[in-house]
């Protein structure tokens, strides 16, 4: 089935998904798997088909977890709160619900220039560290990228033309190669040592998020949807295959949409993406947001079942979380406004940033003695909801 092409009929979407595998499946056995991703995503694992196991794992237990729980997650929930940075061990979550988030939300802007610490602050060595400690408790890792514009050096909100200049070909593709080493070198370091010194942490990547806009300057207005698959299954390809790089798995993540095919406009194609998501900070302040949410969720569910992908939602939030019930009746109303919605795998909630080291205005989960934090209590008691100590283990082979 080609990627761009929406097939509304559930049936007949069941029967093309169920023949495409077969398909697949006989493929692999008449020729052998090679090592490239096609074959593995084909046949319902990850598009790396040289996944490490734990990858692997992850990726199937994602799968399997999405229809009876959904993992909550946060960023950046250890580096810093609303009133500490950098303390082992603190988190405004664990604080308020008594449990560390399921998921954890990282971002590496400015390792492409070299810095010490992203863009927020967060030291890349700390950020190494607190990476390892989430996996070795059991948890998940998700790292996005706010680059810098490739052309004018300045951050991804300069939406200066750049996508068509880092392809293979212009101008400044081998920066672009150069910047991808810097995140090869960053995934491959990512050693835990709970088991032995072997072991890669998995990640999930989630490059160029939110193209359905145009704050980026990889988003809608400045650049081409061609263009946009052409970088995001470029990356892929150099990642996996020249790189060698195996403990990811890579994330297609919209913004908002008002239909499958806005959604799918980017979409590089199945043998490149492992998850299907979106961010949505807009739909729970509408009167009808339960509803609006709900229906977007419904559709990628769909899109992503129908692809054997893992589905998730994958920023959302109040700031500053006006609405005392915000997580009881606005973002668990909307994951139980319909069976596919609450199929999701996970759920992220962006960052709370520190008051004296950055602002004061700009949080999004709970901290102690929040309005919200009975409803985020009761939100984390849901037997939907699947907070760090909930796990299980998530990178067992099933």
């Amino acid at each position: 089935m080609h990627p761009l092409i929406t097939i509304h009929d559930d049936t007949l979407r069941m029967k093309v998904h169920t023949i495409a595998i077969a398909l697949a499946c006989f493929a692999v056995l008449t020729s052998g798997c090679t090592s490239q991703g096609a074959p593995a995503a084909a046949a319902g694992g990850p598009v790396d088909g040289n996944a490490t196991a734990e990858t692997r794992a992850l990726f199937h237990n994602l799968r399997e977890v999405a229809g009876t729980h959904i993992l909550f997650g946060h960023q950046d929930d250890l580096a810093y709160g609303v009133d500490w940075w950098a303390e082992d061990g603190r988190s405004d979550v664990r604080d308020v619900a008594g449990s560390y988030p399921a998921v954890f939300g990282w971002d590496v802007g400015n390792l492409e220039r070299g810095d010490d610490a992203n863009l927020d602050n967060v030291n890349f060595d700390n950020m190494r560290r607190w990476i390892v400690e989430a996996y070795e408790r059991g948890a998940v890792n998700t790292i996005g990228w706010h680059m810098n514009n490739p052309v004018t050096g300045q951050n991804s909100w300069d939406t200066t033309r750049a996508v068509f200049t880092i392809l293979p070909g212009g101008e400044h593709h081998e920066t672009y190669r150069r910047w991808l080493d810097t995140f090869a070198d960053l995934a491959s370091s990512l050693v835990a040592h709970a088991d032995d010194d072997s072991t890669l942490v998995p990640i999930i990547f989630r490059p160029y998020h939110e193209m359905t806009g145009s704050w980026f300057w990889w988003g809608r207005d400045h650049t081409t949807p061609d263009e946009y698959r052409q970088l995001w299954r470029f990356t892929v390809d150099y990642l996996r295959d020249e790189r060698g790089v195996h403990n990811l798995l890579y994330a297609y993540s919209t913004d908002t949409f008002r239909s499958e095919e806005q959604y799918l406009e980017h979409y590089p194609g199945d043998d490149y993406v492992d998850l299907l998501g979106f961010d949505d900070y807009g739909a729970l302040r509408q009167d009808d947001g339960v509803e609006v949410l709900g229906g977007r969720l419904k559709m990628v569910v769909e899109l992503a079942e129908a692809r054997g992908k893992i589905p998730a939602l994958t920023e959302t939030g109040s700031e500053t979380i006006p609405d005392p019930n915000y997580w009881t009746d606005r973002l668990l109303a909307a994951f139980k406004h319909n069976d596919a919605a609450s199929r999701i795998a996970y759920v992220l909630i962006w960052r709370n940033a520190n008051v004296e080291r950055d602002r004061p205005d700009h949080f999004y989960a709970p901290h102690p003695g929040h309005p919200s934090a009975v409803s985020f209590v009761e939100f984390r008691n849901d037997p939907l909801m699947m907070f760090e100590d909930d796990l299980p283990d998530m990178y067992a082979a099933p």
